[in-house]
């Protein structure tokens, strides 16, 4: 299998992180995409130029993170990322909501960020900054939900590549005030899949 990615990508991250957690690093390959450029030979691949993007072994690509996910999940017969049964699957699939959520609105104040500044909209990064800071806040209380803790899910993959973005954002800073919030990304930033997924330094 082939998985297309950007090293930037927060939602390329999800999917990565779920490769190694099902031990599927031998086969997938990574392929590094080109997005966001004219011409880009990415996009004879995925005409949509959106990462990331898997080709299956029958040659079917899959679009979509979330998608990508349950795939490879799936492969072994024995699921570890679905959603449960009963009132803690709407618990799980709450707080993954929650989390994508925020990753979305991330995803837009960095794009945002990335672009010249001539052609930023103090408008959107305006709106899109206080949406996350609103969202830190209820993560701080949020944090403490049990599915947050204990097993990897993806509630607890979402949000910690939401919050691994930020390094790419310069300008936005979520730590002060959420000591919470902040131990438990420490804790999981070091899970060594979460680890071995980090997004490069923007320099």
């Amino acid at each position: 299998m082939k998985l297309y990615i950007t090293k930037g990508s927060p939602y390329a991250r999800i999917a990565r992180i779920v490769v190694l957690e099902k031990g599927l690093a031998d086969r997938v390959e990574i392929i590094s995409a080109k997005t966001r450029q004219a011409d880009s030979p990415y996009y004879s691949v995925n005409p949509s130029g959106r990462v990331p993007h898997l080709f299956r072994d029958d040659g079917v690509g899959l679009e979509d993170s979330a998608l990508i996910c349950a795939y490879l999940d799936s492969l072994d017969g024995k699921p570890a990322f679905g959603f449960p049964e009963g009132e803690q699957g709407w618990e799980t699939r709450r707080l993954e909501a929650l989390a994508r959520s925020t990753l979305d609105g991330l995803a837009v104040l960095g794009r945002e960020t990335f672009r010249p500044k001539i052609e930023q909209s103090p408008t959107t990064l305006q709106h899109e900054a206080d949406r996350a800071r609103r969202l830190m806040d209820v993560w701080e209380r949020e944090i403490e939900n049990p599915l947050m803790h204990g097993a990897l899910n993806l509630p607890q993959i979402t949000l910690a590549c939401a919050l691994g973005f930020t390094a790419l954002i310069a300008e936005f800073e979520w730590r002060s005030g959420h000591p919470k919030l902040g131990a438990w990304f420490d804790k999981i930033s070091a899970i060594p899949s979460v680890a071995a997924t980090a997004p490069p330094v923007r320099r």
